[in-house]
């Protein structure tokens, strides 16, 4: 009886004719009344296994969610599929605020959306406290975690609802969580025996492109030409300086972009997140602060100008690229410069020496990601318990696998050069030594006269940057003083000096990576894409976007909340003439045949032979 409900809750209100990944296991779960941990990719359908058992129990699910766009979004799509939510945060006025209160008290709402400190704060505490809550959902779950890639204070609290709720289930849902992660965040939580379901990391329509950087602006550039000329995308800087600099760099260049950081207005940042989720072909340019929790299907490419500080921070973020399950690109340039930040903001902060342990090794995998010379697909499913195949000929290593060379030579240079100059300088200093530069830091300290002065004068300083990375990367060197950034030899350093083992290192030249790696992906975003859809139906396509593009402007929604591109190629394929017809359509429940199912039918009968 509770199965047949379900798959009818699914088709009916959601116009899905079947449950993916564990969805099933865990909604089951929920309803036993279990504690439940949900581990499933971005776009892997997290948000309904929640949502079914919201509308399958008495009284209401609350959400606890980060972000007040994504509140706004989720309460957005809800209300297109007929679902009473609303949400409670910062953004409303008092009138609003009790208004959504008010609909709360009325038992209409199934679902409320809340922000951690909203939930914990005494006002709305009390408030909870005199209503039915039949179900507890935490979002963003990674962030409970004190090992956690994204840490927010009061999500560390959010154990203090199993002593408020003790009788409610509990469920945390993630993209994004290790073994040991997952430990932590079921015990943060104070969750009783959880059931735990780890669907598959793997999100094969994304490749994976990762490259040294020479000049970030004009490989950007190169990148989105070759690739995603006219696709939407997300490009992730460290600082609200760069995303600034990178935009107007964009704009520039001829792209539509625009920034998104905490430092601008909070008009601004709204502004640019509504062009993002209704513009076509837009780029913003941001902080990781943006994107979490995104739904936009169609955003073809999250680029990376700086390096994720770890595998967890780089998959959330890259996932946020082909939602829809189309073919999508997730692209990365990085230096030795972002080793050497983002080791200094480690070593500097107040954090305890535990916490800086398991940072240091998810640094050190990122590291290893980007240096691998194998499979990065594979290293990624590897690095989350996950067995995948050896090579996946969709990531650039597969597609053209890098040249490995013999640089034992070359790393005893740069290990005899960092001691002869009393393992006291930093990078740059090591390689104008190396490389026989002739200014007055190196002639003021007599380092002209050292014997490795000027013996590797034969390559450009950018072969140094990547054998002295990869030597840092690797664990040959490391950096003694974080003030000056000085490097030292490590105890494994003895083992190059001796001889004793041929170090083998990853040569990587950019020009010509880039150049074949663009023809075969150019080859397969074609395949994938003429697999959404037939050729012949464009014209029937472009007449449906235009439809579901001039419907969502008229509410002000996302276009993608009105019908997404799959739903659209699903119409081509179907071609549905009355409205049983149309609800065989992908995405498409009772509500929205209700809005939209008159005039899509009026639009594609004129397309019919």
């Amino acid at each position: 009886m509770r199965d047949q409900k379900l798959h009818y809750i699914l088709k009916e209100t959601f116009g899905y004719d079947h449950f993916r990944f564990e969805q099933f296991k865990i909604i089951n779960s929920i309803l036993d009344g279990k504690d439940t941990l949900a581990i499933m990719p971005t776009g892997g359908g997290k948000s309904l296994c929640y949502q079914i058992p919201a509308l399958y129990l008495d009284g209401v699910t609350l959400v606890i969610s980060p972000l007040i766009s994504l509140m706004q979004d989720q309460v957005m799509n809800l209300k297109e599929y007929g679902v009473d939510s609303v949400y409670l945060n910062s953004s409303q006025s008092y009138s609003e605020s009790q208004k959504a209160k008010s609909q709360i008290l009325s038992g209409k709402v199934k679902i409320i959306y809340v922000s951690p400190e909203g939930i914990l704060s005494p006002n709305l505490a009390g408030f909870f406290d005199n209503i039915n809550v039949s179900l507890i959902a935490i979002d963003e779950a990674h962030c409970v975690s004190q090992w956690g890639h994204e840490f927010r204070k009061d999500y560390t609290r959010l154990g203090e609802l199993k002593e408020r709720f003790p009788d409610i289930p509990v469920i945390a849902l993630t993209a994004t969580a290790d073994a040991k992660t997952r430990v932590d965040i079921a015990n943060q939580l104070h969750m009783q025996t959880p059931n735990i379901f780890v669907s598959s990391f793997d999100r094969p329509n994304i490749k994976y492109m990762i490259l040294e950087r020479h000049d970030e602006i004009k490989q950007l550039d190169e990148f989105i030409k070759t690739h995603h000329p006219d696709d939407t995308g997300i490009v992730y800087c460290l600082s609200r300086d760069k995303v600034e600099r990178v935009a107007t760099a964009l704009n520039k260049l001829g792209y539509k972009a625009v920034p998104y950081h905490a430092g601008l207005s909070q008009n601004e940042r709204t502004m640019n997140q509504e062009l993002f989720n209704i513009e076509e072909k837009i780029i913003v340019v941001a902080t990781i602060a943006f994107g979490m929790g995104i739904d936009r299907p169609d955003v073809r490419f999250v680029a990376h100008l700086d390096l994720p500080k770890s595998i967890e921070s780089y998959y959330q973020e890259t996932g946020r690229a082909g939602r829809d399950g189309k073919a999508s690109t997730a692209w990365m340039i990085y230096g030795l410069q972002d080793v050497v930040k983002l080791s200094q903001m480690l070593e500097t902060t107040d954090a305890d020496e535990a916490y800086k342990k398991v940072a240091r090794f998810k640094l050190d995998s990122m590291l290893a990601l980007c240096e691998a010379a194998a499979c990065r697909r594979n290293y990624l499913l590897r690095y989350f318990g996950e067995t995948g195949a050896e090579t996946c000929a969709y990531c650039d290593s597969c597609i053209e696998p890098p040249t490995l060379w013999d640089a034992t030579v070359d790393a005893q240079k740069i290990l005899s050069t960092i001691y002869r100059t009393n393992q006291s300088f930093g990078a740059g200093h090591i390689i104008d030594v190396i490389r026989g530069s002739k200014n007055a830091k190196i002639t003021d300290r007599r380092h002209d006269t050292l014997s490795v002065y000027g013996i590797g004068k034969d390559q450009p300083k950018d072969h140094w940057n990547s054998v002295l990375r990869q030597l840092l990367n690797l664990n040959y060197i490391t950096i003694k003083n974080w003030e000056y950034r000085s490097l030292a030899l490590t105890n494994k350093s003895q083992e190059i000096l001796s001889g004793t083992i041929r170090l083998q290192l990853r040569k990587q030249d950019e020009s010509v990576a880039s150049k074949k790696t663009a023809a075969k992906s150019d080859k397969k975003r074609i395949s994938a894409k003429s697999s959404g859809a037939d050729h012949g139906q464009d014209a029937l396509f472009d007449a449906l976007k235009e439809l579901r593009n001039r419907l969502a402007k008229e509410k002000n929604l996302p276009s993608y909340i009105v019908f997404n591109d799959k739903s659209l190629h699903d119409m081509c394929a179907i071609r549905p003439r009355n409205a049983s017809e149309f609800l065989l359509v992908h995405g498409v429940g009772q509500n929205k045949l209700d809005n939209y199912g008159s005039v899509f039918i009026d639009t594609i009968n004129k397309y019919l032979v």
